[in-house]
């Protein structure tokens, strides 16, 4: 696109003349690097290269070691009137990355071809031979940096990638203590009564009737310490409760399709874990004529009377049955905890 140049337009003997476009500077003339025409210099450049990413993986370790090593807590190891252990993991982290990031940078300069090219975009996408011949150039740029035949540089930064993934194994200890088989029981035991979550109200058979649900959950008499203060309450009580929540149903017991789960009741009345076996959702979504229960979050369907096993949806097994029985007083009690996990399904469930 040319300018027109006004410069003395409208004067005399005057006339508008079109300024020359800026011609093409071109590419300068390629030079070639040291570690191009000097062998002893590209060998150089690659122990440089693979120097870093050896560093790197150095750094990864030491990371590991600088979690266990340093104290934190009430007694913490100091380093400059701060924690020693934030600064060392971010130290040997931040170091790690850099050296691949570097050691990266180094390989490009040096070793990697590094002649010019143009390449002119398209609003449209390309046509099957300009694709062809982009994988083709992909391969070349493959061929070009060198990696199949370069072990020491290749399999030093498959290295140091390797020993980048121990500070994230190392770091998921932080996630908290391992659950053991805390997983596998709740504090539901014998002769706990049953009663309802809302007020605390204890309940006998003929409190309920047929095609009722209530929402229940343990009566919960934790020990005191020396002080008379109980040992669990607050966050860590609701969590126990949360995971031992039950529905109580009362359908009539010719209903009953299931006969173990029928020993395990009184009159009509079964006892389900609250939980979801798909992601926990609670349930208490019930259609008293098919004695379905539906989950709200994703529509798993249990049939309580065939011992509440999955009829639709995702859960991928039935809910947990609480075996239950009436004690001296006539009160709905446990006869023991759940004979299952409860809750969503995980890897080690046997």
């Amino acid at each position: 696109m040319t300018t027109p140049d006004t410069h003395g337009a409208g004067e005399p003997g005057h006339e508008l003349v079109a300024a020359e476009p800026i011609a093409d500077p071109g590419l300068p003339e390629h030079l070639p690097r040291p570690t191009d025409i000097d062998p002893k210099a590209e060998r150089r450049a690659e122990r440089q290269v693979a120097s870093l990413f050896m560093l790197s993986s150095v750094f990864a370790v030491l990371f590991c070691v600088a979690y266990f090593a340093l104290k934190i807590g009430k007694d913490p190891s100091v380093f400059l009137g701060m924690g020693a252990s934030n600064v060392a993991l971010g130290a040997c982290l931040g170091l790690a990355l850099l050296c691949i990031g570097v050691g990266a940078i180094q390989w490009s300069r040096k070793l990697m071809n590094d002649h010019e090219i143009v390449e002119y975009r398209h609003s449209a996408a390309s046509p099957e031979e300009d694709r062809v011949e982009a994988l083709a150039a992909l391969d070349a740029g493959i061929e070009d940096s060198g990696i199949g035949r370069r072990p020491l540089v290749r399999n030093s930064l498959l290295g140091a990638m390797a020993f980048l993934g121990l500070p994230a194994i190392v770091a998921l200890r932080d996630l908290g203590p391992l659950p053991g088989d805390k997983l596998a029981h709740t504090v539901w035991k014998k002769n706990m009564r049953v009663v309802q979550d809302v007020d605390g109200a204890q309940i006998k058979p003929e409190d309920m009737e047929i095609g009722q649900l209530v929402n229940a959950e343990p009566q919960i008499f934790f020990a005191t310490n020396a002080e008379g203060e109980p040992e669990v309450e607050g966050t860590a009580l609701l969590q126990e409760k949360a995971k031992a929540a039950v529905i109580l149903v009362r359908m009539l017991p010719d209903d009953i399709k299931d006969k173990h789960s029928a020993n395990w009741g009184v009159e009509g009345i079964l006892c389900f874990s609250k939980i979801c076996t798909h992601v926990g959702c609670p349930i208490s979504l019930w259609e008293q004529q098919t004695h379905h229960l539906l989950c709200p979050c994703h529509q798993s369907t249990f049939d309580l009377a065939d011992g509440a096993k999955v009829i639709f949806g995702p859960a991928g097994r039935h809910l947990p049955q609480l075996p239950i029985t009436v004690d001296a007083d006539g009160y709905l009690v446990a006869q023991s905890d759940f004979t299952e996990p409860v809750g969503p399904s995980y890897w080690e469930r046997g």
